[in-house]
């Protein structure tokens, strides 16, 4: 799924507590550009002839170094903060060969840049471990496809893993290495200890398959749609999963849930529609599988001191240390930010951080981001000739949540 785009052009981020008071501004820093094509140092977002779906592309960032799944181009690239490009894996198929590259790195000579074919189809959401091993999502070819009549969902879906120099490791399927395929896959997260959280959607609602390190799946947490909580002090309102997401630093889930109640007509006294009521995220402990904590989240209200000012549902972005999590709206000339916690402390009250960012029209083609586990986003931009990696240093405000 392509992501929703953000800014591409920061002229000024604000952030602001609830009382209103402004924080300085986070510039965006501009780190190197890529041109669109195939070749080794470009990125391939817009040639889709012939396809059944839009690929997709997603970013990484970790320690400063970004991973890029180019879903379309079929490879996965490393570069470091400054755009040289440390390594490729690559379908020979259908890249034309690496010139920069060495594509025999154990000649045992010293490397320093190097590409490996894999047989990539379709990469897409991507994760990096602390050991900078590589996760990526990939589709297995369509005569080992299967389908799951429980769930109602067609399995094509595997995680493929690399290690930290691009050599292929093993592929995981649902009971972990060489397991039967997943169903569509949502996002990809790692987590405490190096273990992988592989977040899936189907008919009946969402499973979430919880890895070790060496691939040994320790939890399997199904959430059904006919399941998903409501607040007791909600009752009938209609609930709807915004996203599901992996904490970091420890084993939870954060589950956003926009709920809607019904509306109706005075007239005939029948139903008319639904309206949004609140939003509420959700924590999880994946070992018990209790829900163990909620955090509100607040509307995002357009043309406030009208008659009628317009309630929007923010969407979540990411989860980061310490339970921050970041979310977004988007918003005439830009996209407004939220960071969202609770008060370090057992009871601690709701704390939470605003911003808008604006954006050009023109750098809105494409675009794919990646918040960091410290709270550092980043983002892939795109205009029709070239991809921009910037980022902004928003973990200094979402450390001060922290403290």
């Amino acid at each position: 799924m392509k992501q929703p785009p953000l800014a591409l052009f920061l002229l000024f981020l604000f952030f602001a507590s609830c009382t209103g008071e402004r924080l300085p501004s986070v510039a965006r820093e501009d780190l190197f550009t890529l041109e669109i094509g195939r070749l080794e140092d470009q990125i391939d977002l817009f040639n889709i002839e012939g396809s059944r779906s839009i690929p997709k592309t997603a970013l990484a960032m970790r320690d400063g170094l970004f991973y890029i799944a180019n879903g379309n181009g079929q490879k996965i690239v490393r570069y470091t903060s400054y755009g040289d490009l440390l390594f490729m894996i690559y379908n020979d198929e259908t890249n034309p060969l690496p010139l920069a590259l060495d594509t025999d790195p154990e000649d045992g000579g010293i490397v320093t840049r190097w590409a490996y074919a894999y047989p990539l189809r379709e990469p897409g959401a991507i994760a990096v471990d602390s050991r900078k091993h590589i996760y990526a999502e990939d589709r297995f070819p369509y005569e080992r496809h299967s389908y799951d009549p429980e769930n109602r969902a067609l399995l094509d879906s595997l995680v493929l893993h690399f290690d930290e120099a691009g050599r292929f490791v093993d592929y995981l399927g649902q009971e972990g290495i060489g397991g039967t395929p997943f169903s569509r896959i949502n996002g990809l997260y790692t987590s405490i200890r190096d273990e992988l959280a592989v977040v899936c959607m189907n008919s009946a609602g969402w499973n979430v398959y919880w890895f070790d390190p060496d691939g040994t799946m320790r939890y399997l947490v199904p959430i059904r749609n006919n399941a998903i909580p409501v607040p007791q002090d909600r009752p009938g309102t209609q609930p709807q999963v915004d996203a599901i997401m992996a904490a970091p630093d420890q084993r939870q889930l954060f589950m956003k849930v926009d709920y809607y109640h019904a509306t109706y007509d005075e007239s005939t006294n029948t139903r008319s529609g639904a309206e949004p009521d609140s939003s509420v995220i959700w924590i999880m402990d994946v070992e018990t599988g209790a829900y163990i904590d909620t955090l509100e989240v607040p509307f995002f209200e357009t043309g406030q001191g009208r008659r009628q000012a317009e309630k929007l549902f923010y969407s979540m972005l990411a989860v980061i240390r310490d339970g921050r999590v970041f979310l977004y709206v988007p918003q005439e000339g830009g996209y407004s930010l939220l960071v969202l916690g609770k008060e370090a402390g057992q009871g601690g009250g709701m704390v939470q951080r605003r911003g808008f960012i604006q954006v050009g029209d023109d750098e809105l083609e494409f675009n794919a981001f990646n918040v960091s586990e410290e709270g550092i986003l980043s983002g892939l931009l795109a205009t029709d000739w070239e991809a921009k990696l910037v980022w902004w240093r928003t973990d200094r405000i979402a450390s001060e949540l922290s403290q």
